[in-house]
């Protein structure tokens, strides 16, 4: 009788290939909102201290996870951390973001002093989402075998009317190209734009009523790779705004 040749090492392959995640993060760093927004609980050291322990936390979920944070400024946006190709010990991991994160915040001041741009108090959204979505096909084309890629973006800034178009061309292409768009909303109003991107993509809306326990929501909701949200509770939203800005 012939032996049934086991199966076992194709199955794990795929196991490991839905539990890699790709993640995204779009760190809003418009002056105008953090100066705001550091009379309140919240303030933007703070805010970057729980999203080095998140991004910490992802990191040790899957030793194959890999993390890529835009910053989102007011007047630019730029790649500031790429866990991939790093190449910093993990202890290391929050000094290379934040010197990255300090020169990017002096280059997008000197870019609103040069182009005297008016500050309309929104920061470029769009720009960031596209430069996630043009990352994430680089990862598509590299071969078959690559992790699951999702965005999140943490944002406070309010919406830009003159990026709607911009925007939902973007959560189509996400859309189209399977990729979730989850957002964490640290401002004080709701964001028509982050409601709209969240509900097309299939990903997560919340706004934290607790600022303080931020790391607390993002760790329980974000944390979690795409295999794993089908057995998850995780929060739905109780509207979208679907009007046009």
């Amino acid at each position: 009788m012939t032996p049934v040749q086991p199966k076992l090492s194709t199955d794990f392959v795929f196991v490991i290939a839905d539990d890699v995640s790709l993640l995204m993060v779009l760190i809003d760093t418009n002056p105008f909102f953090w100066s705001a927004a550091n009379t309140t609980s919240l303030s933007f050291s703070k805010f970057l201290s729980h999203v080095v322990a998140f991004l910490n936390s992802v990191l040790l979920l899957n030793q194959l996870n890999q993390v890529v944070v835009i910053a989102t400024g007011i007047n630019t946006c730029d790649y500031v951390y790429d866990s991939a190709a790093a190449g910093a010990l993990p202890n290391q991991r929050a000094e290379s973001l934040l010197q990255k994160l300090v020169e990017f915040v002096v280059k997008d001041e000197q870019l609103g002093k040069e182009d005297s741009v008016d500050g309309i108090g929104s920061s470029l959204l769009s720009g960031s989402l596209s430069m996630a979505l043009c990352y994430i096909q680089r990862v598509f084309r590299s071969g078959p075998h690559h992790p699951q890629p999702r965005i999140l973006c943490l944002h406070g800034s309010p919406d830009g009317p003159e990026q709607y178009v911009a925007i939902m061309n973007a959560i189509f292409s996400a859309q189209r190209s399977m990729v979730p768009i989850d957002s964490c909303l640290l401002g004080a109003q709701h964001s028509a734009f982050l409601q709209q991107a969240s509900y097309i993509t299939g990903g997560v809306y919340l706004k934290p009523q607790q600022l303080d326990g931020l790391f607390q929501y993002l760790s329980t909701v974000f944390a979690s790779d795409l295999y794993s949200r089908n057995f998850l509770q995780l929060p739905k939203p109780v509207g979208v705004d679907f009007r046009a800005s």
